[in-house]
């Protein structure tokens, strides 16, 4: 099964295409899509979908992890920005009829590591060991989208072996 995460963001969106087989998971591509800040916002809105439409056809993912948008109170205009991106991806992964599973922030890192408040360095090493990478994925958008695949495929065996 391939299971592609997607960390979206208006400037840098990470993405990770993870295949997933029951013996071991293996990472197929990551790397990050970006859009020049520059430009106006729908120019970099298009652009995202573009290239999310280029991933989904390429990978023909079964699942597409996205992360849930989280906001501090104290920057509403962060979330508002990471919420168009989202929209954007989640209209092209209903396009391409791809089932989406979101996932909060705290969730993945729980998956992975084993703490909902693990660093960004620990998820990097985690995803690194996990998957015998030479070195940490980075940025760290690229490692947030894996780490979404990641907790994608541990929650699809986890409700497998429920039934």
């Amino acid at each position: 099964m391939r299971i592609l995460g997607i960390d979206p963001g208006l400037q840098v969106c990470g993405y990770g295409c993870l295949e997933t087989a029951a013996d071991k998971d293996s990472l197929v591509e990551a790397g990050v899509i970006q859009t020049d800040d520059a430009q106006p916002m729908e120019v970099r809105l298009n652009q995202i979908a573009e290239d999310a439409g280029s991933l989904l056809e390429r990978f023909s993912p079964q699942v597409v992890a996205v992360e849930e948008l989280y906001s501090h109170y104290a920057h509403p205009k962060t979330a508002i920005l990471m919420g168009h991106a989202r929209g954007v991806i989640l209209a092209k992964c209903a396009e391409a009829g791809a089932e989406v599973k979101s996932f909060s922030a705290t969730r993945i890192k729980k998956s992975l590591t084993g703490n909902g408040r693990a660093s960004k360095e620990q998820v990097q090493r985690t995803i690194q060991t996990l998957l015998s990478l030479p070195q940490v994925p980075e940025p760290a958008d690229v490692a947030d989208a894996i780490a979404a695949a990641m907790c994608c495929a541990n929650s699809m065996v986890t409700l497998k072996s429920r039934l």
